[in-house]
């Protein structure tokens, strides 16, 4: 079964998976949809996505989806290393606009599950890097959004400048998050109050 670790950005969580190694190689089950139900991860996966960087320093993101094909996704990284930072965005959490930031690498073999309401993006920290990750939701090109990768206030510890990011013109032409509007809800888990911002 795999380990898990928590954040203060409820919802979020860091696995493990088992990894069995021997001369030959090693061996790792990565995805077990009834081992993720054993971890308390109810979700229902519709399509894989596969983006290679060539370069190191590649941003992607800040993104998400709106409603209603918001998307929960959860990452890992076959080649190479990434920074790998996902950002709430839901309307009464008490840590809106607060981030996480791992490092995921094909070395360390660990997965990142962001749910549905928080905006994802990662740096990469080796060159040819290749990031793979799962989806909750279609992709619907009318629904697609972010927010800037640089955004100050969000204060991400990115491992590259502006000026050395290899960056998308369309990710840098992507909005700050102060005074946009956001379309998710938090939803407290049991023992948090409910609060409304």
């Amino acid at each position: 079964m795999p380990t898990v670790k928590t954040f203060a950005v409820q919802d979020v969580m860091l696995i493990a998976p088992d990894r069995f190694a021997d001369r030959r190689g090693f061996f790792s089950e990565v995805f077990s949809l009834r081992a993720l139900h054993d971890i308390g991860l109810d979700a229902e996966f519709v399509q894989d996505n596969h983006s290679l960087s060539v370069e190191r320093g590649t941003v992607r993101g800040l993104h998400f989806q709106k409603p209603p094909h918001a998307q929960g996704k959860l990452v890992r990284v076959c080649r190479g290393k990434i920074l790998d930072v996902p950002v709430d965005l839901r309307r009464g959490s008490p840590i809106r606009g607060h981030h996480v930031a791992v490092e995921l690498s094909a070395e360390n073999w660990l997965q990142l599950w962001i749910p549905e309401g928080l905006a994802h993006g990662f740096c990469t920290m080796e060159p040819d890097t290749e990031v793979m990750y799962k989806t909750t939701g279609y992709y619907s090109p009318q629904d697609d959004a972010g927010i800037a990768w640089d955004d100050p206030e969000l204060a991400i510890d990115w491992p590259v400048t502006r000026a050395e990011a290899v960056v998308s013109d369309k990710d840098a032409a992507l909005p700050r998050l102060a005074g946009r509007p956001s379309s998710f809800v938090w939803k407290p888990t049991r023992g948090q109050s409910e609060r409304v911002a």
